[in-house]
């Protein structure tokens, strides 16, 4: 039994972010691949979505489907009834429009949005004049001396900017961190479902082509729709229930589509209000700046130039970036592994923003080494079983998960201790 015991102990199976922990050689990695957000990275870091990727399958499904219905049934009677390939040219439109379409939204969906790279370490305050209410101190246990808000001076009128806690930067104006995807996002607009992307500065125009194009697709199938019931009724001298009858498909795309218009077109009649404005929807609805001046707005025609016409803004981050990064400094602030048995080992934590177990720093494997060797030590010398006094049973219960973690990690202890 004890050799046994002994072997199981020689030979652990480690797990790959294990041999990550114990290893402290610095590791040359890409930046998507210890990125903290909650985005899905794709071929190598080149394309970015958000962590609701899969909603863009259903949304390509509600734009594919009806034009797949309508290029298989209610062409064929454009093509009959439009002489000189004017049919085809109909059928034709309508299949392209859809790639451009489908080609925008995942252009919407596949760029950064205008995430705003975050901070490994605090910054310093600024001598700008800034104060520190007592409510900041007093709600922040690990002594931070930041205040929650700072102002800035845009185009002559004073906006605050708030501390995020998370990517620990304060936010540039119009700026907001969004909680889907973890990240601070540049001209904050929201997060949209449907294309499972937050909208900022650097998609916003594309989002609004796509739903304006969306749209006029919408119309289009809807219009020709119709074409191909009128012309059913003359073509057959019926009336429209019975037209309806003999092209159900177009009946119902007729109803499909004028559902869908009210949606997407109001939706492009709204951003065309912002945009005229110089106001995201995150400002919109919780600024109100019809009640105050707008610092951003310039005139309707520069707005427009400003959304349209700008130069495409940069990305902040290199996602393919070779980064050195270490154990400690993958994992930070980790899980508390032996904190029962010393109370002077630090505690760790599951980091929240990563959902991932954190490393442990190389002096708290020396303090859990030496923890392990007064506790072999003590089993050396133990005679009488451990239950034989409340002191060394509590001993023995707080030090089961050591135990267990050093059998992970192949430490020598664990064979004096179960030998």
């Amino acid at each position: 039994m004890n050799e046994k015991m002994h072997k199981a102990a020689r030979t652990p199976q480690l797990s790959d972010s294990n041999r990550r922990i114990i290893d402290s050689n610095p590791q040359t990695l890409r930046l998507y691949q210890v990125w903290r957000g909650s985005n899905r990275f794709y071929c190598g870091g080149r394309i970015i979505f958000g962590p609701d990727v899969r909603s863009i399958f259903f949304t390509i499904s509600l734009i594919v489907i009806p034009v797949i219905l309508f290029c298989a049934f209610v062409s064929q009677t454009l093509i009959k009834e439009f002489q000189h390939q004017l049919g085809d040219l109909i059928v034709a439109i309508c299949a392209v429009f859809t790639v451009y379409v489908i080609f925008l939204l995942l252009l919407t969906s596949g760029i950064d949005p205008g995430i705003i790279p975050r901070n490994s370490n605090p910054p310093d305050l600024d001598d700008d004049g800034s104060t520190v209410s007592s409510d900041w101190m007093g709600s922040q246990g690990n002594g931070s001396n930041l205040p929650p808000t700072k102002d800035v001076i845009v185009n002559g009128m004073i906006v605050k900017v708030k501390y995020c806690q998370t990517c620990m930067l304060y936010r540039p104006p119009r700026c907001s961190h969004c909680s889907i995807c973890n990240n601070c996002v540049e001209r904050f607009d929201h997060h949209c479902p449907w294309v499972g992307q937050c909208i900022g500065k650097r998609n916003y125009r594309f989002f609004l082509m796509f739903v304006s194009s969306t749209t006029m697709l919408c119309l289009y199938v809807f219009a020709f729709s119709w074409v191909n019931i009128s012309k059913i009724m003359h073509s057959y001298k019926c009336n429209l229930w019975r037209a309806l009858v003999k092209s159900p498909v177009s009946g119902l795309l007729i109803v499909y589509t004028f559902v869908t218009v009210w949606f997407v077109g109001g939706l492009t009649t709204f951003h065309l209000y912002l945009i005229l404005t110089n106001q995201t929807t995150y400002e919109n609805f919780r600024y109100r700046y019809h009640r105050k001046m707008n610092p951003y707005n310039h005139g309707c025609m520069q707005n427009v130039m400003e959304v349209f016409c700008s130069k495409f803004p940069r990305s902040k981050n290199n996602f393919r970036e070779k980064v050195k990064v270490d154990s400690s400094s993958i994992f930070a602030n980790s899980l508390s592994l032996c904190h029962s048995a010393n109370p002077e080992v630090p505690k760790k934590s599951f980091d929240i923003e990563t959902g991932k177990r954190q490393a442990v720093a190389v002096e708290d494997f020396e303090d859990m080494q030496n923890q392990l060797d007064s506790v072999g030590r003590l089993e050396r010398c133990e005679i009488e079983p451990r239950h034989r006094s409340q002191e060394h049973k509590a001993d023995w219960e707080n030090t089961t998960d050591i135990l267990m973690l050093a059998a992970e990690f192949g430490m020598e202890h664990v064979e004096r201790t179960f030998c």
